[in-house]
C-alpha cells in the first residue's frame, strides 16, 4: 500500500497569484482595449454631411391611379 503524502506535497498546484486579481486584470485590460477601439473609431469616422432643402425631389409628378403612364 501506498503512504500517504504530507498535505504539502499533496496539493495540486503552488501558491500564486489569486484567480481574482488575475480576472479583475484581465477586465480592466479588456476594458482599456474596448476604449481604444472607441477611441479610434470616432477618429476615423468621416464627418456628417449637412443637406440643404429636399433631398428627394420627384423627377415627374405622380401618375394618378387608374391611368396608364405615358398614354394620352
Amino acid at each position: 500500500m501506498a503512504e500517504p503524502l504530507p498535505p504539502k506535497k499533496a496539493r495540486q498546484g503552488r501558491k500564486g497569484v489569486p484567480v481574482l486579481v488575475v480576472l479583475i486584470i484581465g477586465l480592466i485590460l479588456a476594458m482599456g482595449a474596448w476604449w481604444v477601439a472607441e477611441y479610434y473609431g470616432a477618429a476615423i469616422e468621416p464627418p456628417e454631411q449637412q443637406q440643404v432643402g429636399d433631398p428627394q425631389q420627384p423627377s415627374a409628378p405622380p401618375v394618378p391611379p387608374g391611368t396608364a403612364a405615358g398614354s394620352d
